[in-house]
């Protein structure tokens, strides 16, 4: 049976620590961290007080079963601290207290936080109220009594209540104290203060039970003003931290793996990282750009065999033409490593991938969507399936459904590159490329083929396998007049010596109600952004 809680820390940095360093090494580092283990934290929340008392943070985390606190899981975190953390957590101060969940009350309407969009949950309220009780038989009984009876009643009349918890020191705890713990949590408007509220802080019931049975009170007020996810995020603080903080390294001197996290400070700030999918995939991704919190951002899809670096061309420019935007990447499915046993991609599998890249990093909403080749059929899909996510698409060197024919081909791409063992990836980096570029490319630009073939190179070969899939079988015409997304298809000219725009001009009017321009990018193949990254801006330039 769970036993549900609450981990609830106080912090109150020096005076000398950066609030930059501060909050940048908590957001980024600490509270990630906990947030990649769903069997034990439901949420991360920070809020600061806005009643002028020490200490001025708090971070709440909603415990699934206390006991896990006590189990390596969770505690090598601390045993294990990275040099920078132990660094920044020793000039903080922080009271940390264990509290299980003893009852809750919510309004009819009540979203957790966690649940909300960052525009939605900042700014929200939390009145915290302690209490220590007289040493009196029964005296606890007789509070929760009023608490969970008059109390919340009067309470839920105020406008913008939406719950109230009530906890005790847990049995995990090794205190010899008991402290009850309400938490009464309230919209960013509120009726705090007001004639339903001075009510329920004076009711006779309230004012015996006070008299008989509570020793002491601590009562604070905060606003919530970050929400954790399981992906570092905040290019903020980063790129506030101070000039010549060097870059922090989850995986310190050893060789970075697909779990390492890099935050790179200052004025070009990056975070590069990954979170985990629900079948245990993990998936690096590359956040830059404008740090601001609410900038727009614009996310890219990378085709099978390459990877996010396949965008570096291309990022470049969009960085320097707009830097209103933040740029986010990631490794498709197939570049890495697979979870075990493999299991085949589908369209629908790498589109929830997405998903799930934009859940962990509390992104509602893309200003857009850019993806190439297996990356253009995901973009579509995605578009299908998660519109409320997308405000536009654009979808490049791809076709709608799959062929008997192109089926084949892959199959035998796949027995290729898993020839002499494995080492024939080599073999199919070279014939790929030369596939894909336009001859104009191979012969005028022999630095982008040898970079693009060294990416191919790299591919997993066990990943390629399976990721390949996603293309055998699938058909997206059936929905694809449905597309409620503004859409723009792009294609390089010499793509499969012309077939793809061919096919793609088949297509484009089938696409949403009134169809899709079709953009034709000269002297390119199949990976236009990478071969012409200029030519390539300028057809989407003015659409983004």
């Amino acid at each position: 049976m769970s036993s549900p809680g609450i981990l609830y820390v106080t912090m109150r940095p020096n005076d000398d620590l950066p609030p930059a360093q501060f909050h940048e090494w908590y957001n980024n580092e600490h509270g990630p961290t906990r947030l990649r283990l769903p069997q034990i934290f439901a949420n991360g929340l920070r809020y600061r007080s806005t009643d002028s008392l020490d200490p001025p943070f708090l971070a709440a985390y909603d415990v699934t079963h206390m006991p896990h606190l006590l189990t390596p899981t969770y505690t090598c975190l601390r045993a294990n601290r990275s040099p920078r953390e132990a660094e920044t957590i020793g000039q903080v101060k922080v009271d940390r207290r264990f509290y299980d969940l003893v009852s809750a009350k919510s309004s009819p309407d009540f979203t957790p936080v966690e649940s909300l969009s960052d525009e939605e949950a900042e700014g929200s309220v939390l009145v915290s109220v302690e209490i220590t009780l007289n040493n009196f038989e029964g005296a606890e009984a007789a509070y929760t009594e009023f608490l969970l009876g008059e109390h919340v009643d009067m309470l839920s009349r105020i406008p913008g209540w939406r719950r109230t918890r009530l906890f005790r020191t847990s049995v995990i705890e090794d205190v010899g104290e008991t402290k009850l713990l309400a938490l009464h949590e309230y919209s960013k408007e509120n009726g705090l203060g007001g004639p339903e509220h001075l009510a329920a802080a004076s009711s006779p019931l309230r004012n015996e039970i006070f008299a008989k049975y509570v020793h002491s009170k601590n009562r604070r007020t905060y606003e919530l003003f970050y929400v954790f996810g399981p992906g570092p995020r905040d290019l903020h603080s980063l790129s506030d931290l101070p000039a010549g903080t060097p870059k922090f390294v989850s995986s310190g001197d050893e060789t970075p793996t697909l779990t390492t996290t890099t935050t790179s400070p200052g004025p070009d700030a990056s975070i590069a990282s990954y979170i985990q999918t629900a079948d245990s995939l993990t998936i690096p991704y590359l956040l830059e750009g404008n740090p601001a919190p609410d900038a727009p951002v614009v996310a890219f899809s990378n085709s099978l065999l390459t990877s996010l670096h396949m965008w570096d061309p291309l990022v470049a420019i969009i960085k320097a033409q707009r830097p209103d935007l933040k740029i986010l990447r990631y490794d498709t499915r197939g570049r890495h490593a697979l979870p075990q046993p493999p299991k085949p991609a589908t369209v629908e599998i790498l589109a929830g991938d997405i998903k799930a890249l934009l859940d962990a990093l509390r992104i509602t909403k893309l200003h857009a969507l850019i993806g190439v080749s297996m990356g253009g059929a995901t973009t579509l899909k995605f578009a299908l399936e998660y519109p409320s996510y997308l405000s536009r698409f654009i979808a490049c060197d791809f076709n709608v459904t799959s062929s008997a024919a192109n089926t084949e081909a892959w199959k035998e791409r796949t027995a290729l590159a898993e020839s002499e063992a494995g080492k024939g990836i080599e073999k199919l980096a070279g014939l790929t490329v030369g596939r894909w570029f336009h001859p104009a490319t191979v012969e005028k630009k022999p630095d982008v083929t040898e970079w693009m073939t060294r990416i191919v190179a790299e591919n997993d070969v066990e990943g390629f396998k399976y990721g390949c899939q996603a293309l055998w079988d699938y058909d997206l015409k059936p929905a694809m007049g449905g597309c409620e997304v503004p859409g723009l298809l792009v294609v390089g000219d010499g793509d499969a010596k012309g077939a793809l725009v061919r096919a793609m001009e088949g297509f484009k009017g089938l696409v949403g109600a009134k169809g899709v321009e079709l953009k034709i990018v000269p002297e390119a193949g199949h990976l236009p952004m990478s071969e012409s990254p200029e030519a390539f801006w300028e057809a989407v330039r003015e659409f983004i």
